[in-house]
């Protein structure tokens, strides 16, 4: 696209590597930017920029946080004995807005999927294992997405944590195969926590 500038070009380059972006997208959403004042772009760009700075991995559930301990697992209100296992923090985040649960998280950063060449070892199982055998959990629940890798998943925790004395719990049906739990309403979310199923 030599009739382009470099800038604008680099650009739609950068934002159709973004997920669910494609090169239609990446056009539309740089052309935006073009027709946006000066520190509206520059007050995106910081806050990209600045995006990871001061950030961590909470030292309980692995959730991002910026201190040691994220916010849900400072807090003295919820319950420690109950562990909910999600795959990413926008599952956290959407069962949060639910408001139907008010134990901790555990967070996965993804799910095994050997296609992608991602397996246990690249998930934060052994901290959820370690967790487990600290004492004070009681039950576990799945809030794995209901794909293919997200039962896969499920079934490894399950084979490692059953052995265990606590009560292994997944959250219902309410959620369509192959869909996201971030995509889901606050009501199906709820309704899934409700009507979860023991194994």
């Amino acid at each position: 696209m030599s009739f382009i500038p470099k800038s604008i070009e680099k650009a739609i380059e950068e934002f159709s590597k973004l997920p669910g972006i494609g090169p239609k997208s990446a056009e539309r959403l740089t052309f935006y930017l073009l027709g946006k004042k000066e520190e509206d772009v520059e007050r995106l760009g910081e806050a990209v920029k600045n995006l990871k700075k001061g950030l961590r991995f909470c030292s309980i559930c692995k959730n991002f946080a910026t201190a040691e301990k994220c916010e849900i697992c400072s807090n003295d209100s919820r319950d420690p004995s109950v562990v909910c296992v999600v795959e990413d923090p926008m599952d956290l985040i959407a069962l949060e807005k639910a408001n139907a649960y008010k134990g901790l998280y555990h967070v996965l950063h993804g799910v095994i999927s050997p296609v992608d060449g991602i397996g246990p070892d690249d998930l934060t199982i052994a901290e959820l294992v370690a967790r487990v055998n600290a004492g004070g959990v009681k039950e576990i629940i799945l809030a794995l997405n209901p794909s293919l890798e997200g039962e896969a998943t499920s079934a490894y925790l399950i084979r490692y944590l059953k052995p265990k004395d606590l009560k292994i719990t997944r959250i219902a049906r309410g959620i369509p195969v192959g869909g996201s739990l971030n995509y889901a309403d606050s009501q199906t979310l709820k309704r899934a926590f409700e009507g979860r199923m023991t194994y």
